[in-house]
């Protein structure tokens, strides 16, 4: 570490932390200063020092408030964990208390596990975490390490390939493929062979954030009718429609109630999907531990 950083970090206290994080959150700096117990010139004068550290304009005064540039949207999530862990430090235990907790976890995960996930995970967090709020981007295999390295991310869901240096991977679930057909079909009832799955138009998700690297090109044999960039739409396509869809069966059960669907085995031995937990190696966080707890606990619900 230079001297200069020293000389920033030095700068930088924890009520300056939580100016940028109320601002960024509100975006009115009156709110900031009723939240903080401040003044508005308090508020101003921090505003001044962080433009000052950051060398960034950070939020630009806008008719409806402030807007924050997209320096500051970067640090967000970084600085969000840095004041989650300084009050992990401070705390008796030094553990992450969810029922007090306000911090927002970020996710990278595709939309096919989202849509597992992400209903059963905000009815949980309603219940054990009330103030705590959580992000989830659709991001490809590379972009995942890229936003974890940068902080932008607290945690990645997804189909990775081998072990990394710097970063933690660890199984979540895995899932084989089916076929998803309406309810009614005029040519599929309750099972599918060769023939049928290749002349019946699918209707694919061809996103990578979706679909392994490996995958590409696999179906080119079989009639298409559209490609999507996720599975949940190609679903939704389906259920309206006397197309196919080839996808993860988890996804397809979850949603097959409300769409409307038939769930068969495919006519062919299905390949499996691994999708795994991606971390940074070497750092300690109980309220990520935490949360992918609760991940884990969502998709087994």
């Amino acid at each position: 570490m230079s001297e200069f950083d020293l000389n920033q970090i030095r700068r930088l206290d924890g009520g300056l932390l939580l100016v940028f994080r109320e601002l960024l959150r509100t975006r009115r700096a009156s709110a900031v200063a009723e939240r903080l117990g401040l003044s508005p010139s308090a508020i101003s004068h921090a505003l001044g020092r962080l433009r000052d550290i950051f060398g960034d304009q950070l939020f630009v005064r806008r008719p409806h408030g402030f807007e924050p540039t997209m320096r500051a949207l970067e640090l967000g999530p970084r600085i969000e964990a840095l004041i989650e862990l300084t009050a992990q430090a401070i705390s008796p235990d030094g553990g992450f208390d969810p029922m007090r907790s306000e911090r927002r976890f970020n996710l990278g995960a595709p939309e096919f596990v989202t849509a597992l996930i992400g209903a059963d995970l905000i009815n949980r967090l309603q219940r054990l975490a009330p103030k705590l709020t959580f992000t989830i981007a659709h991001v490809a295999e590379e972009d995942a390490f890229k936003a974890l390295r940068l902080g932008q991310i607290d945690l990645a869901l997804g189909r990775f390939g081998a072990q990394r240096p710097g970063y933690l991977t660890a199984l979540l679930f895995s899932d084989v493929y089916c076929v998803a057909a309406r309810q009614g079909h005029p040519r599929v009832r309750g099972a599918i062979d060769e023939a049928a799955w290749r002349d019946i138009g699918h209707v694919f998700a061809w996103s990578q954030s979706e679909t392994a690297a490996d995958e590409s090109g696999k179906a080119v044999d079989v009639a298409m009718l559209a490609a999507v960039p996720h599975w949940l739409t190609a679903l939704m396509l389906v259920a309206s429609t006397d197309g196919l869809a080839t996808c993860p069966r988890r996804l397809a059960e979850r949603h097959a109630g409300m769409l409307g669907l038939q769930v068969l085995d495919p006519p062919f031995e299905p390949d499996v999907i691994t999708v795994s937990t991606l971390r940074r190696a070497g750092v300690e966080d109980a309220g990520v531990d935490w949360f992918l707890e609760q991940v884990r606990a969502a998709l087994d619900a």
